[in-house]
């Protein structure tokens, strides 16, 4: 039987960034045997001052080799967790657990031409990593993220984002990439306005990309806040997409993020 010190191990943050008032990343360093998928999420864990462990869960920004994890986290007031974890310092302790968890990952899909990776505020976290991954730019012919927020300085990773059109490994296939603010509270170059769930009812998303969303050649990824994703999802499953299942795999794979 594993002991509690068996299922965790206790690592260092190393770099935090700070995007806007309740928006930061923060860089652990990385147990050698933690292994995971790009899309996937940890478990990690802050010791409170009666020694007691809090949990969350939290969708890995890193990419698969990177010698760091990375991750992307909200403050919420009074919230048990990131009230904490957002006084912590580089050289304070997180911890993580050693299972890899989530279903978000190109995995899930039958073979597909398009993947349209659709992102709310830290949801975008997951689509970082699958944007890291050699194999998504090979798998694909169409790569597109679409990224909602409501005020413009919550566009976290834009630079990240804006550069893998220079990347030295991802360059060469920068023509398959097509990237879509949405700033639904203000106005932003070169953003749309409207939440995800109206641009694609009213058609807008397709048109501002100039690509077609068909069941035959589209795979959708859906990660944020659970009214978007719920609203998301009704949308795509009204149009005759399927939600990936482990046995069966379809079109969609999703997550809320509480």
């Amino acid at each position: 039987i594993m002991s509690k010190e068996d299922k965790y191990t206790a690592e260092t943050i190393t770099e935090i960034t700070t995007w806007a008032p309740n928006l930061f990343s923060f860089k652990l360093t990385r147990y050698p045997g933690y292994r995971f998928i790009p899309g996937q999420f940890s478990r990690l864990g802050i010791r409170k001052e009666d020694g007691t462990i809090v949990w969350r869960a939290y969708s890995i920004v890193s990419a698969s080799y990177d010698e760091f994890l990375e991750y992307f986290s909200i403050v919420v007031p009074d919230g048990e967790f990131t009230s904490r974890l957002s006084k912590l310092e580089v050289g304070d302790e997180v911890l993580v657990e050693k299972m890899n968890y989530g279903f978000l990952t190109t995995a899930r899909f039958e073979e597909g031409k398009d993947l349209w990776m659709l992102a709310t505020g830290t949801g975008l976290a997951p689509f970082i990593s699958i944007l890291y991954e050699l194999e998504t730019w090979d798998a694909y012919e169409n790569i597109i993220l679409v990224y909602s927020v409501r005020e413009a300085n919550e566009l976290a990773y834009i630079e990240a984002i804006e550069g893998l059109k220079n990347h030295e490994y991802f360059g060469d296939f920068a023509h398959k990439f097509k990237f879509l603010p949405v700033v639904t509270r203000e106005k932003f170059p070169g953003a749309l306005e409207k939440r995800i769930p109206i641009l694609l009812e009213n058609g807008e998303l397709e048109q501002e990309l100039g690509l077609s969303l068909d069941p035959e050649r589209s795979r959708i990824m859906i990660c944020g806040n659970p009214e978007m994703v719920d609203d998301t999802r009704g949308w795509f499953t009204e149009h005759g997409y399927t939600v990936s299942r482990r046995s069966k795999p379809g079109h969609l794979a999703l997550e809320n993020l509480w």
